[in-house]
């Protein structure tokens, strides 16, 4: 008698969640193109590392004599499985824009584009090095290169962000957003692909960084926790328009600081106190700091500096 009622208890369920799935439609991915794999994007993106970062994320250790072969292998892995990816995710653009009219030039595009990426790779593990470098530079507590490349978030986040940023530049959809929200919640550093970053990048601890889409960040930046390069609105009607700040070379931004805005400029060489709210755009070589008494940031030469405390 029972399992007469848990039976038709089930079948209830089942009635009412495919009767949702017509009234819910926005939620639902029926008889549509074949949707990218989240699980696999991620599955290639560490594969990616590991030809970024050879020897570090393995198993086992990568004999020199075998790298040839063993780098030969994972160039070919990510290159077939990168393009199968890629093409699915334009396929998934085309159809729910219904355009669905070129698909022997998607695959020739996804071939292309996963070509460019793995033909970039010398290039970006440069661009990693010196973000490596900045980051121990920049943190006594660091005992080592190989310390910051295993333990630090920031590098994490970072080398993700390089190859997702590479793929945005080429307009590859969705793909770009599942390598940055994978990073993000594995870090808890939230930026968004289409920010561009420039050389020697370090985010010190790391935890609740959010850099938007727009923001444009110069060479030599340092971040601290919490820091936030975000929009003064997130009216939908401003997609397309520079909606985040731009930070000069050589700037140093402290814990909690907000800044907002795409016309937003911190000159080159300043320093942003911790839990600083800025709107408005600061003169290069200057420190803001909070104080006590004032009702708004302070903005002062960098003979101040010593008045921002390191978090």
């Amino acid at each position: 008698m029972n399992q007469d009622r848990e039976s038709r208890d089930i079948g209830a369920v089942v009635t009412d969640l495919l009767s949702s799935y017509e009234t819910a439609g926005a939620v639902n991915r029926l008889n549509g193109a074949d949707i990218p794999s989240q699980g696999h994007i991620i599955e290639i993106m560490l594969a990616i590392r590991t030809l970024l970062f050879p020897g570090y994320y393995e198993e086992q250790p990568v004999e020199s004599l075998a790298l040839p072969y063993v780098t030969g292998d994972r160039v070919v892995w990510v290159f077939r499985h990168l393009s199968n990816e890629i093409h699915r995710c334009l396929c998934f653009e085309c159809q729910q824009y219904d355009r669905c009219d070129k698909i022997p030039e998607c695959r020739r595009k996804a071939a292309a584009t996963a070509l460019d990426l793995l033909q970039a790779l010398p290039d970006l593990r440069r661009q990693l090095q010196l973000d490596v470098q900045a980051t121990l530079d920049g943190d006594p507590a660091a005992e080592s290169a190989n310390e910051v490349i295993l333990a630090y978030p920031g590098i994490a986040a970072v080398t993700v962000h390089r190859v997702a940023h590479f793929l945005w530049q080429r307009e590859v959809p969705l793909l770009p957003r599942i390598m940055s929200e994978y990073i993000h919640h594995r870090t808890g550093i939230d930026i968004h692909p289409g920010a561009t970053i420039g050389q020697s990048f370090a985010i010190d601890h790391g935890t609740g960084v959010v850099i938007g889409e727009t923001t444009q960040i110069g060479d030599r930046v340092k971040l601290y926790q919490g820091v936030t390069l975000g929009a003064l609105s997130v009216s939908r009607r401003l997609r397309g328009h520079k909606r985040h700040p731009t930070i000069e070379n050589d700037v140093v931004i402290y814990s909690g600081a907000t800044i907002l805005g795409g016309d937003t400029v911190i000159g080159q060489g300043s320093v942003i106190g911790g839990n600083v709210w800025l709107v408005e755009s600061v003169p290069p070589h200057c420190t803001v700091y909070n104080a006590q008494s004032a009702q708004e940031p302070i903005v002062s030469p960098r003979a101040r500096r010593s008045e921002v405390q390191d978090s």
